[in-house]
């Protein structure tokens, strides 16, 4: 009752939500994975921003170099003499100079745009006024400027190298574009955010089925619980196998043997009194069946689709990471090896892969200074591309020859082959041919085998013909370089 007599009702009190275990552990490892997977894109795109900027600064600082001793050593190919003024030099420099994508190189000529970049030049300086305006004080200078610049269209770094004559002021800019540079840097973190979704996603769904089987004897133990009363003391909790969840179930259900045997005490007193005073007592008995929950078959497919899905996301990483470790020094421990064991485990490895008409066109047998184990990751990599988009039955032939002070390692097939304006495509992370979108994995083998071939100073050849066939080549120096010289 209320204030002033007024009956107020009030309805049932609503109970909060409860969160289940399961639900907890569930949601941990998620959050865990997540964590992981955050933390590791970050290192990786920081670490990989940081080689990037080392790399432009390096170009930067090898043209400059190349530049001060044109200026200094070089002579005007007109008149066989030194340099007589920075109009020649700059012209002479530039004419010759070879660009990559995202660099430009202007000439100034005391104070004023003098040179500007070729026709065919793809990034060129001079069409940011802001940037030109930020470079331009510093070209009449006696020294070496650098830095970076922000304007309203992209982010750069700069090197202007001013070079005095009597009658003039020259000054060469070289401008990077720092935009353009880390474009592959997105496109590569884009994708490591999508394949990180897709594994968060793979690992709720995986972990909600496990913890639903680990948790299950805990359900079980609450079901007994449940199901003891007064009157039936013979529920007991399922003892399957031999971990801290199996312990407990042993303890409970002796816990329940105690319990059932003092009960059963008590009740045995009260039928004897009740016989002695002869009063007739009703005895309820009732049973409560058990439900074996176990279903092996259930568990055996659970455990397969785990293990499916654990593998998958191991593996990019696995790509990647072999991708964010090949910037490491010890991403590869050289030894002198000998060519032929080499070529004999990797042929004989090869064999497993897939049913091809495997032959050896040359096996050498000197020693190389490689890595053994990185050297045969990279190979038998090539060689498993060479069964995926090759016929059974075909031929796949390996060989490892010297030429020139050069080890030739080469894997050659006879399936689909590759279109001639894909071959470039195909060395980048991700990248795939035309035609091929049907077959299985990430496009990061290549990417992986060029991270191990470049890290012992080597390349990788690529030779194919569509509809013919295809021929892959790791080219390594014989010897270290210290050797070498």
């Amino acid at each position: 009752m209320g204030k002033n007599g007024v009956v107020t009702a009030t309805g049932p009190r609503k109970e909060p939500r409860r969160v289940t275990i399961r639900q907890r552990i569930s949601l941990a490892l998620v959050l865990l994975v997540m964590f992981a997977l955050a933390v590791t894109g970050t290192l990786v795109y920081f670490l990989e921003s940081e080689a990037i900027e080392r790399r432009v600064m390096t170009e930067l600082a090898g043209n400059r170099q190349e530049f001060t001793v044109l200026a200094t050593e070089g002579m005007d190919p007109e008149t066989g003499l030194p340099f007589a003024g920075s109009q020649e030099l700059l012209g002479l420099y530039l004419t010759r100079s070879v660009l990559s994508v995202n660099e430009g190189e202007v000439g100034f000529v005391d104070g004023r745009l003098y040179w500007q970049s070729s026709d065919n030049a793809i990034f060129k300086p001079e069409s940011d006024a802001e940037l030109m305006a930020h470079i331009e004080p510093m070209t009449t200078l006696d020294h070496v400027s650098s830095g970076s610049v922000t304007t309203a269209e992209h982010e750069y770094r700069f090197m202007v190298t001013p070079v005095h004559f009597p009658t003039e002021i020259g000054a060469l800019v070289q401008v990077h574009d720092y935009d353009g540079a880390r474009e592959e840097l997105h496109q590569t973190m884009l994708a490591f955010v999508l394949v990180a979704a897709g594994a968060t996603l793979a690992v709720a769904a995986v972990s909600w089925l496990l913890v639903s089987r680990l948790l299950k004897p805990v359900e079980e133990l609450r079901v007994a619980a449940e199901s003891i009363h007064e009157n039936d003391l013979t529920s007991r909790v399922p003892e399957r196998g031999n971990d801290d969840l199996t312990r407990l179930s042993v303890s409970i259900n002796r816990m329940l043997d105690r319990v059932q045997t003092s009960v059963e005490g008590q009740r045995r007193l009260l039928d004897d009194v009740g016989h002695e005073l002869r009063t007739p007592l009703t005895i309820v008995r009732g049973h409560l069946e058990l439900m074996d929950v176990d279903d092996a078959l259930d568990v055996g497919q659970t455990r397969e689709l785990a293990l499916d899905e654990l593998d998958r996301m191991g593996r990019l990483v696995g790509d990647l990471l072999t991708l964010a470790k090949s910037q490491q020094s010890d991403f590869v421990k050289p030894e002198w090896f000998s060519l032929a064991t080499l070529t004999d485990q990797v042929l004989e490895r090869s064999r497993g892969l897939g049913d091809r008409s495997w032959r050896l066109r040359g096996i050498e047998s000197a020693d190389a200074w490689l890595d053994p184990d990185r050297i045969t990751q990279a190979w038998l990599q090539l060689v498993a591309n060479a069964v995926k988009y090759s016929e059974p039955g075909s031929a796949i032939t390996l060989a490892s020859e010297l030429d020139r002070g050069e080890v030739r390692l080469s894997v050659e097939d006879r399936g689909i082959g590759i279109h001639e304006a894909d071959i470039d495509k195909i060395r980048t992370r991700f990248g795939r041919g035309r035609g091929v979108s049907e077959k299985a994995g990430a496009g990061l083998g290549l990417s992986i085998v060029e991270s191990i071939v470049e890290a012992h100073g080597g390349r990788l050849e690529i030779e194919s013909e569509y509809g013919v066939g295809s021929r892959f080549t790791i080219v390594l120096p014989l010897a270290p370089e210290k050797e070498n010289t």
